[in-house]
């Protein structure tokens, strides 16, 4: 639906679904793009470009739920929520905060907003939010996705795991669901972690009940307390209502804390005790709150460094691995690329109503030769990214990093070529390859953006130069 400033509110012909959302944005192309995508999920956006026009909309009828800028032109979408706050309507809030002012989500989230998301966010982070506060959001039709849908696609995930050590694991997760107990579950990014955790609970005994995800590094530190145990009203400026946490949500269910490594220490005192009692208390409350929730921990860190150094509790540690999962990395179960392969193309081929294009044998050699640093996560955008542009050609960095496992010929060869050297020059080297290969990847990665580059190494643009010059790196005109 499109809606212009020059629109009269009246014509507006509001659904009578509850699939209704109401987006306040004032750039045309964002809100575009989000109306578009919306409706894609099968809601029904109402698009507003000011926060005056949006209060007009909320008095003709109901949302599921409020998509809302926080810069806007006049009031802000802060202010909007505050106004929000005093009237009837009990529609959810997710609020869009510019990347770099975390200051604008601590303002939103005091002032009574559901979720939030970063600018520049991608699909799967709105749909994250989106079913945070009311549920799942790929639909085909103004009604809800079936809980037995979602089930049929995690049992069809799950069979794609065929190599040896993934079938160890499912073996591990039977086991581990018929018990009540802490799990940890440990592996690099993009290997399928919330795959595992979301098997346990649907194998466990509270498959019924809620399976809550929260993102210990997706949030500033001064909200993720709010966020995990809610607040009562009146707890700090802005606090106009009580907000259940996330393990209130979970009661009866099962809460996944991704990103476990990330949590402040604070936090891993107050997780503690819950795990240890089963209770906790509201940021301002005064009473103690129980929760039947079991707890599943993911992260890509290795925690016993952390509690070795002092970053990670260590009484907190032994709690949570009471049950310890290693999800291998793609690369280490190369029979199951294949499958993913035709799975994740059928799949995003329909969710973008595009034709499903097969791939020429010589890409599918490609994928399986190829490292996957990124593991399944960056299969799926190159899969992703394929399919949209309907353009099988394999991107450069499948062409030119092919991760070959070493023989036993390479092996005898470098140990030929380190002879004579002391122990700390053959560190030294070794310290300086592996830079260089992470280097020339990100910068392929990023096609030779070095600003982004930089960024994503986290080194300065001139450090980057020197390093670029120093190792002899050079852009293959090809892949430009």
């Amino acid at each position: 639906m499109k809606f212009s400033t020059a629109d009269p509110l009246s014509a507006l012909a509001l659904p009578a679904t509850d699939r209704s959302v109401l987006v306040v944005e004032g750039d045309p192309d964002q809100r575009r793009r989000i109306v578009i995508q919306l409706q894609h999920w099968g809601y029904g956006p109402i698009a507003a470009s000011t926060a005056e026009q949006a209060l007009e909309l909320l008095g003709q009828g109901r949302f599921a739920f409020c998509l809302v800028a926080i810069n806007l032109p006049g009031m802000s979408g802060t202010e909007f929520l505050r106004r929000v706050q005093d009237t009837a309507t009990a529609a959810p809030i997710i609020m869009v905060a510019e990347s770099a002012h975390s200051s604008q989500i601590v303002e939103a989230i005091q002032a009574g907003a559901d979720d939030f998301v970063r600018r520049p966010y991608t699909a799967e982070d709105l749909e994250n939010a989106i079913k945070g506060v009311v549920g799942k959001p790929r639909a085909t039709a103004p009604a809800a996705l079936p809980v037995e849908e979602n089930g049929e696609r995690l049992q069809r995930e799950l069979a794609l795991l065929v190599s040896p050590a993934m079938r160890e694991i499912m073996a591990v997760i039977e086991q581990a669901a018929r018990a009540d107990v802490t799990v940890l579950i440990c592996g690099e990014t993009g290997v399928g972690k919330e795959l595992v955790a979301r098997a346990i609970h649907a194998q466990s005994h509270r498959r019924r009940g809620p399976f809550v995800k929260v993102n210990c590094a997706a949030m500033p530190r001064e909200l993720l307390e709010s966020e995990l145990f809610g607040h009562e009203r009146g707890a700090f400026t802005g606090a106009y209502q009580r907000k259940p946490g996330r393990f209130e949500m979970a009661d009866g269910g099962t809460i996944f804390l991704d990103e476990i490594g990330e949590l402040h220490g604070a936090l891993q005192a107050k997780l503690l005790h819950v795990l240890q009692d089963g209770e906790f208390a509201l940021v301002g409350g005064h009473h103690n709150l129980t929760a039947d929730v079991r707890t599943i921990c993911a992260t890509n860190r290795d925690l016993a460094r952390e509690v070795a150094t002092n970053h990670f509790r260590e009484d907190l540690f032994y709690r949570l691995n009471v049950i310890n999962i290693t999800v291998p990395p793609l690369r280490e179960r190369r029979e199951e690329i294949p499958g993913l392969v035709e799975y994740l193309v059928q799949r995003h081929a329909r969710e973008l109503n595009v034709p499903a294009r097969s791939f020429p044998a010589k890409t599918l050699d490609a994928f399986q030769q190829y490292g996957w640093p990124g593991n399944v996560r960056e299969l799926e955008n190159v899969i992703k990214r394929m399919i949209v542009l309907q353009d099988t050609t394999l991107p450069p960095t499948l062409l030119s990093t092919p991760a070959a496992v070493p023989t036993r010929a390479d092996v005898v060869d470098s140990f030929a070529a380190t002879r004579g050297l002391s122990l700390k020059e053959i560190s030294r080297r070794a310290v300086l390859e592996a830079e260089r290969e992470v280097i020339r990847r990100t910068l392929e990665q990023c096609r030779w953006n070095r600003v982004k580059t930089a960024k994503i190494l986290k080194i300065s643009y001139r450090a980057l130069l020197y390093k670029i010059k120093d190792m002899g790196l050079k852009q293959d005109p090809a892949a430009s």
